[in-house]
């Protein structure tokens, strides 16, 4: 067997490279090393870029990279439009593999642009298997006007449903999003929603949990009506006796003003109460007592 070295081999690192959020009118460079690990020189006779926004810094050419040695290509990012964007770059040069491409990404934003969503975190508590329950969040624009190009979540039991994208929101807008939640089976199911935008803390993303149940578990749905307005959530406790103690059971926050408890015992008798929690975490006394007997 033969092994055979190219008298010239030019090799990238990285050879490819997302240039992150760049606030439009700025600029940022990178810059890629260019080796040649081959026997004998290298030349590089000309560089171009397939793409917007990106332009090379100075490199003058031809450049001549000696065995062994390599030489740093500076590389633009100017963008001039709030939105992602590819581009490949086309290195020439008598490397038996020319031409060398690389590929480089980058996202115009909105300088100090922030997309917030609240509630921070979605529990959408205890669903049959098969059945849905949905649950609103609120997205909004400060400081600068943001534009959501796209949705996703980590999961497939969580869906983001009746968004219309691409939406810009104006500073201090707020658009609602409803999430809805369909458990495949039994246990406790996570996630993440998150939205994509030219806001600085691109991707915006709230955490989701659930917990799918068997149907017909016995169980206990509770509503109440909300207090003074300013809750963000709410806290369900459980206990046995009339006075307590109580146990909480949900196991984060409750945006919505309904529980559903699939973790009841036949023959056993529960007293709930509920308490709403603001958005500085102040918690309020208990609601009044609600009483449910499970049958035999």
């Amino acid at each position: 067997m033969t092994v055979r070295v190219e008298a010239q081999q030019l090799q990238c690192d990285p050879c490819r490279h997302p240039f992150g959020k760049v606030p439009v009118g700025d600029s940022f460079t990178y810059s890629f090393q260019l080796s040649n690990t081959g026997s004998e020189t290298l030349t590089i006779t000309s560089t171009s870029v397939q793409g917007k926004y990106f332009s090379f810094g100075e490199f003058p050419l031809p450049a001549n990279v000696e065995p062994g040695s390599s030489v740093e290509l500076p590389v633009i990012f100017t963008p001039t439009e709030l939105r992602w964007t590819s581009a490949i770059l086309i290195i020439i040069s008598n490397s038996p593999g020319s031409p060398l491409e690389m590929k480089i990404s980058g996202t115009g934003v909105a300088d100090g642009a922030q997309l917030g969503i609240s509630p921070a975190a979605l529990n959408f508590g205890n669903v049959t298997v098969g059945s849905s329950s949905s649950l609103q969040a609120t997205l909004t624009a400060s400081d600068a006007a943001v534009t959501i190009w796209s949705d996703q979540s980590t999961n497939s039991e969580f869906a983001i449903i009746g968004l219309n994208l691409p939406a810009t929101l104006e500073v201090g807008q707020s658009l609602p999003v409803t999430i809805q939640f369909t458990p495949n089976a039994t246990g406790t199911a996570s996630g993440q929603a998150a939205f994509i935008s030219n806001a600085a803390n691109s991707p915006t993303t709230e955490a989701l949990t659930g917990t799918g149940v068997a149907p017909g578990s016995p169980n206990v749905y509770l509503s109440w009506n909300p207090g003074d307005g300013e809750a963000v959530g709410y806290n369900v406790y459980r206990g046995t006796a009339q006075g307590g103690p109580y146990q909480m059971i949900n196991t984060g926050l409750d945006a919505s003003t309904n529980y559903t408890d699939y973790t009841v015992v036949s023959g056993t008798t529960y007293f709930y109460v509920a308490t709403e929690v603001n958005a500085q975490g102040q918690q309020s006394a208990y609601s009044n007592v609600a009483e449910a007997v499970i049958p035999e």
